[in-house]
């Protein structure tokens, strides 16, 4: 039960990652105010609805369901019920019109390799036996990077014999694991799930985390009924009912510090709140905006080191449905031309609603979002006419990479809203309209919640293990324990001190 001694935390943003930290710290018994910006839950993995569909922003699938799974824990731990449907195939890549099937069956997906790339055989292999080993590490929540003694010692703990084993690989890439004769076909296929599960490709990619990367389809991918944004709804809901305060269209605009480590917390619609700690789930660039004169000048330093992460260009299309038959997958991902660099519409991800869920569009109508890689610098110029030039190249660009997965899809349109990083940036919030997190290459530049204030720390897609809801989940699990130390290494300091003076005053 709460009482005033406990300490009050308020979480900056409603995306997956900060209400997942909202939820633990309410368990473990603190006192949370979340607030939201926007007037719906989600931030990237959120869902909008427009004339009659609900689109989903950002992410589109959702992984980490299976058992040992992060959402598979997070339901248990909060006695929640996802509302998921598994996918499979969890989509389809297609190289130039040739598919490749991502089976979330394991001797499938075997048969499946060895028929489109028989000459990487031993690269599935070890991949396999890497991500078995970094899943069961991050289900032993093993705290990376370190920030503490206690994580020091934690992180000891979680190591077993096959991760002393697999530890090399974590100063390797996946490039370094590639056959040397891998086909260009190979090279590419790889590439573009990396680009879309690690914000890089196989000459950069940490071969540890990208072997797990590229074994998501097989960790429990699933549909989210009524759209993706319905995960964050769902734990929204949990907290609403468990105590917490939760306000929407309430963007924060200054974090305060004072003295002794209280904080003020300031919205734009003039609500102040007083906390103990504030849990961000905003980028560094976003933390650095709220914190204004208070900025410490480790982050500073960073934000000029560090480049800025990749944006998106994404097409919301109301389709009809009647020109979308016989296809085998609700998901695809195209790869137009393999001799040309990936995103930019080269390559592009779409994802159909599921015909059997209602919710998502009008009758005879399907929701898709399709989106591709592009840097967020190149969206930021300050001529409109050639924004917009731009914009419309990039919508017939996208639309031409898709006929190869829906063919006639231009037929189907009844819909067609575009975004830019700079929509992205509008509606969440975010700068720059950065998506995605940091590029997953070397293990030892991994970046933790740390901020340079002790009692405030980034949750989300900045923090190791980075993006999907997967990701954000198992970095919100550290956040929470993290900010539940902390406060009982004071509640223990003060009780010392207390201790202290009472033996003084006896003597």
């Amino acid at each position: 039960m709460k009482t005033r001694q406990d300490p009050h935390i308020v979480v900056v943003g409603a995306g997956v990652g900060g209400l997942t930290a909202a939820a633990l710290l309410v368990k473990a018994g603190l006192q949370v105010t979340v607030f939201e910006a926007h007037v719906y839950p989600g931030g990237s993995a959120g869902t909008f609805y427009h004339q009659g569909y609900r689109f989903d922003a950002g992410a589109t699938l959702a992984g980490g369901f299976a058992p040992g799974g992060p959402h598979e824990r997070i339901g248990q731990m909060l006695g929640i019920t996802w509302p998921v449907q598994p996918v499979n195939p969890a989509w389809v890549t297609l190289i130039e019109g040739k598919p490749v099937f991502q089976w979330a069956d394991r001797e499938r997906w075997r048969e499946e390799i060895a028929q489109n790339f028989p000459e990487s055989g031993a690269f599935w292999r070890i991949q396999e036996w890497l991500a078995e080993q970094a899943w069961q590490v991050s289900a032993r929540d093993f705290p990376y990077p370190p920030q503490s003694l206690q994580e020091l010692g934690r992180l000891a703990a979680a190591l077993r014999p096959t991760t002393l084993l697999a530890a090399p690989f974590g100063l390797l890439t996946i490039g370094h694991l590639m056959p040397r004769r891998a086909s260009q076909r190979l090279k590419v296929f790889v590439d573009s799930q990396l680009l879309i599960s690690a914000q890089t490709t196989s000459p950069f990619a940490n071969a540890l985390y990208g072997s797990a990367a590229l074994d998501l389809p097989r960790r429990g991918v699933n549909h989210v009924r009524g759209g993706i944004g319905q995960l964050a709804g769902t734990l929204a809901k949990w907290l609403t009912d468990n105590g917490a305060r939760l306000y929407y269209r309430q963007q924060v605009e200054r974090i305060q510090l004072g003295e002794d480590g209280w904080i003020r917390v300031k919205t734009r619609k003039g609500l102040e709140v007083e906390a103990d700690g504030v849990v961000a789930n905003l980028t560094p660039w976003g933390l650095a905006e709220v914190l204004g004169e208070h900025l410490p000048r480790r982050l500073q330093d960073e934000m000029q080191s560090r480049p800025k992460g990749w944006g998106a260009f994404t097409l919301y299309l109301g389709l009809e449905r009647s020109f979308l038959n016989n296809l085998p997958a609700d998901h695809f991902q195209v790869i137009a031309d393999v001799n040309r660099p990936l995103g930019d519409g080269n390559s592009v991800f779409i994802s159909l609603s599921p015909e059997d869920d209602p919710l998502r569009a009008p009758p005879g109508m399907r929701a898709a979002t399709l989106s591709t890689h592009t840097p967020v610098e190149d969206w930021w110029f300050d001529d409109r006419s050639a924004y917009e030039e731009k914009r419309q190249f990039y919508t017939e660009k996208m639309l031409a990479t898709a006929e190869m997965a829906l063919p006639g899809i231009r037929r189907a349109v009844r819909l067609c809203l575009p975004g830019t990083p700079r929509t992205f940036a509008f509606y969440t919030r975010r700068p720059y309209g950065m998506v995605g997190g940091f590029p997953q290459t070397s293990l030892l530049a991994a970046r933790g919640s740390w901020t340079g204030i002790p009692n405030i720390w980034l949750v989300g897609d900045s923090i190791f293990p980075g993006q999907s809801t997967a990701g954000v989940t198992l970095g919100a699990i550290r956040v929470a324990r993290q900010v539940v130390d902390y406060y009982a290494e004071r509640r223990k300091a003060k009780t010392i001190i207390h201790l202290k003076r009472d033996m003084s005053h006896s003597t």
